[in-house]
């Protein structure tokens, strides 16, 4: 263990050095001038309206951690939970809402200077809007790593420094898969009331705006247009960040857990450490590299990030073959093409996802195609498009398990192989960094947009963020492929560390996973059914928070005199207003049953139940993802193209059918979609901190004996 000491602590010095990254970042895209006075207004404006909503979301989820903490605190009082978990699990939601927080504020501030600086240049642009997604990419890396470190070394020579060192390493991995739990339940609240926001505000103001009033969009009339600017930050940075921060998290410390079945102890835990730190290095690195031109053709800025995050990739996979070979020696070094494969699965989800959603493509063209005979075949189009769409990347996920499962000696020992499951997702996320900072410029980039529109700039400089926002959909859409997919492999991480967790607490329990078991089959059916419950659950919750803006903007331009001249100011503080109080009140319902159906299920039916409801959950949740993500982004940028001059260009039938198609796609990928990746993991991690709960209270097992 002491000679693995200098490798462990390449954790938490890395995961400062992305932090001192974060902090000259910042300073970065500061030292942009704002623009015009009306500008800075404009971006003021959506500043507090964020900062609002994100301050009513915290006082709400904080409750529900309150209450969270009491019951893990007298399970802990019972013997039930180590006294270490309730702690964990506060720690892990904080730092997933700060990373969130911190994210969102430098968006905030970001957006008018990137309006301004392509004023100036595509390139200058760019560089603005990326120094702010990087923030938010090494922001959740660094305090993501940075939780685990101060965990790890405050278990392992603190808490229990005098316990054996096989019971230390089962001890502190337990311990550590608490505070995925609290930075799922944190992301989940997070991506489900911030995409509950913002995509009421878009929904309410394309439907009324665009396709009634027949006014461009972000038209500084529309009373909807600052809930929309604030929504892109609350929902596509904050909740995203939040969101990617507990699939990092997540996948670093299932794989850990993983470590003490397969019997590589320490060493095992290293692993999954050092490459989160190795991959934190290579990614600023990559950051160096995202530079355009003047051109605003798509194929030239996809090239310009891909460069950035291609280099990143390569790096930690050299440097993974001697992390490997050293630490769990050469006749082990099979779990170097377990993180190879996990590396190169990323990239190519990436760019099919590319392929179904940009405008550069064939698919999205298609799509285009369809909007000219109506607002029903682009819906038609759209839905088949994302169903077509989960072929590849469910073969890619599959290739991926069998290639790490076996590679990691799956063929003689079962646990090795899901030891190299594990690792195969920290391998897809650990370029997270610069994966996030190409997702996270995004929203930044759209809400430049929006400010130049309002503010009358010169309409090259809307082409020029228009260019930046439809990379941004695309490249968002690869980000939530990227995420969807390290879902799939972590969770089937989980679902291993929950039977090794029970196995742990009795270890002479027998499960009987035989699929012709009825409490097993039942749980599958019940798991398979959870995200289309919970994605219905979400998509109402938008539609009656748009009906809500839908009536009020209809009525501002009804009574306002003087609005649609443009002498008279609407009402945006009251969408704003709208739109947060829908979120908070919409959130909590989806949010609760992801804790409450893994418990429910356990305690009526058993922990082969248990088993069941994860399997099902897994592989339905993980297709579904894919495929509302997917529908999403090609609709936007069907209508992006669209808008770019073709079928007729703005305010034509085509754009107006690709406004509706676009419409229902908004919470397809912004709420429902990339929030069952969370729900996946959410859902196993209770169902591993509650597992004793359920073993000792289950009623059909004690029925039956």
């Amino acid at each position: 263990m002491e000679s693995l000491l200098y490798l462990f602590l390449l954790a938490p010095i890395c995961a400062i050095i992305a932090l001192l990254f974060v902090w000259k970042q910042a300073r970065n895209v500061m030292s942009y001038p704002e623009g015009t006075d009306k500008m800075k207004a404009i971006a003021m404006a959506i500043r507090n309206g964020a900062r609002t909503y994100l301050k009513r979301q915290y006082a709400v989820v904080s409750i529900f951690f309150l209450i969270m903490m009491i019951i893990l605190g007298i399970m802990a009082a019972f013997g039930l939970l180590t006294p270490f978990v309730p702690f964990a699990f506060i720690t892990g939601g904080f730092f997933s809402g700060l990373s969130g927080f911190i994210g969102m504020k430098i968006a905030t501030y970001a957006n008018s200077r990137t309006a301004n600086a392509a004023s100036e240049g595509l390139n200058r642009g760019l560089r603005v809007a990326f120094s702010s997604g990087s923030v938010m990419g090494f922001t959740v890396v660094g305090l993501g790593l940075l939780d685990i470190s101060i965990w790890f070394f405050l278990l392992r020579f603190v808490f229990y420094a005098s316990s054996p060192e096989a019971l230390q390493v089962e001890q502190i991995t337990y311990a550590m898969l608490t505070f995925g739990m609290g930075a799922s339940s944190m992301a989940l609240f997070m991506r489900v009331g911030g995409g509950i926001f913002t995509k009421a505000a878009d929904v309410g103001a394309d439907l009324v705006g665009k396709v009634e009033a027949g006014i461009p969009e972000d038209d500084p009339r529309n009373p909807a247009v600052i809930a929309d600017n604030v929504g892109d930050n609350v929902g596509d940075v904050a909740g995203m960040g939040a969101d990617l921060y507990e699939s990092y998290v997540g996948s670093i410390i299932a794989t850990a857990a993983l470590a003490v079945a397969a019997g590589y102890g320490f060493n095992g835990v290293v692993i999954p450490m050092a490459m989160a730190a190795i991959g934190i290095i290579a990614s600023v690195i990559g950051t160096f590299l995202v530079r355009s031109g003047e051109e605003t053709d798509q194929k030239v800025l996809l090239s310009a990030l891909r460069r950035g995050t291609v280099f990143a990739a390569v790096l930690t996979a050299v440097v993974a073959l001697p992390l490997v070979g050293f630490v769990l020696g050469w006749d082990h070094i099979g779990v170097f093409f377990a993180v190879l494969s996990g590396l190169l699965a990323g990239v190519l989800i990436g760019i099919f996802t590319e392929y179904y959603t940009s405008d550069i493509y064939k698919p999205t063209k298609e799509l285009s195609d369809s909007t000219q005979t109506g607002s029903a075949t682009v819906i038609i189009g759209g839905v088949s498009l994302g169903m077509q769409s989960t072929f590849v990347p469910v073969v890619i996920v599959c290739v991926s398990l069998l290639i790490s499962f076996y590679a990691s000696g799956g063929f003689s020992n079962f646990n090795m192989g899901l030891y190299g499951v594990g690792i195969s997702a920290v391998g897809m996320l650990s370029t997270l960094g610069i994966t996030l900072a190409t997702d996270a410029y995004g929203p930044v980039a759209d809400n430049a947009g929006g400010i130049a529109q309002m503010c009358k700039l010169d309409p090259e400089v809307r082409q020029r963020t228009d260019a930046l926002d439809s990379l941004g959909n695309t490249t968002a859409a690869t980000g939530k492929g990227f995420a969807i997919g390290s879902a799939a492999l972590t969770a089937l991480a989980l679902i291993a560390a929950f039977v090794d967790e029970v196995y742990l607490i009795d270890p002479g329990h027998q499960f009987n996973l035989n699929i012709t078991n009825p409490p097993l089959l039942a749980g599958l059916f019940l798991g398979a059914m959870l995200p289309f419950l919970f994605s219905a659950m979400t998509m109402k919750a938008v539609g009656r928070a748009a009906q809500s803006i839908v009536v009020e903007v209809r009525r501002q331009f009804r009574e306002i005199i003087g609005l649609m001249e443009g002498t008279a100011e609407p009402e945006y503080d009251r969408c704003v207003e709208l739109c947060t109080r829908a979120a908070q009140k919409e959130m909590i319902v989806p949010a609760l049953s992801a804790i409450i159906a893994p418990i429910l299920t356990g305690v009526l039916l058993g922990v082969d139940a248990v088993a069941g409801l994860l399997c099902g959950l897994t592989v339905s949740g993980f297709i579904l993802a894919i495929m509302m993500a997917n529908s999403g982004g090609a609709w936007d940028n069907a209508k992006k193209f669209i808008e770019s001059g073709q079928h007729g260009g703005k305010g034509s039938d085509a754009h107006k059918a690709a406004v509706v198609g676009d419409t229902v796609g908004d919470p397809f990928k912004d709420t429902s979609g990339p929030s069952i990746n969370i729900l996946i993991k959410l859902v196993s991690m209770v169902s591993i901190v509650f597992a004793s709960l359920i073993m000792k209270t289950a009623l059909l097992p004690m029925l039956l004996k």
